[in-house]
């Protein structure tokens, strides 16, 4: 059986942020998401968010940590993160583009659709502003998930190949 080693044990905390993130917003996506729309109404939404953003946004951190130990892990030059001569320099640009794709999607919900949503929902008003908002929010969302999914397939391609050859 193999050693437990500091490799193994950031890859485990990785994998458990991927999987806290990821997991997160796709039951929101596939569960909570299609019942917000149906009924016009973002309160379920507001509540998930309320109860999963101190979880989500830890699993974030962790990511991050975890993620540029990884990558020192494979490049211990950062210089090297974005040398074409690199291939696995490929995961990492993927992974750092994916990060800040996340970071704009999430500041703009939160700062920009969050609070107009949560200033509507407690005017108790179903008109069309707040369904587009509602609908904005969704997009938001929807972004946000297939980003988390498009980190993992990412992660995974470390050990298949598939974003670069070994």
């Amino acid at each position: 059986m193999g050693a437990f080693t500091l490799y193994a044990t950031i890859l485990l905390l990785h994998l458990l942020g991927a999987i806290l993130w990821t997991g997160g917003h796709l039951v929101l996506t596939l569960s909570i998401l299609p019942a917000a729309l149906k009924n016009k109404d973002p309160q379920p939404l507001l509540d998930f968010e309320s109860r999963f953003e101190k979880l989500a946004m830890t699993a974030l951190a962790v990511q991050v940590t975890t993620g540029m130990m990884l990558a020192r892990h494979y490049l211990p030059n950062p210089a090297l993160w974005f040398a074409e001569a690199q291939p696995f320099s490929a995961i990492i640009k993927t992974k750092l583009l994916l990060l800040l794709l996340t970071l704009l999607t999430a500041l703009s919900a939160r700062f920009r659709v969050l609070p107009q949503l949560v200033a509507e929902a407690s005017c108790h008003t179903r008109d069309k502003t707040n369904s587009h908002l509602l609908y904005t929010m969704a997009g938001h969302i929807v972004v946000v998930t297939l980003l988390a999914m498009a980190f993992v397939i990412t992660g995974l391609s470390v050990r298949t190949g598939w974003l670069y050859q070994h």
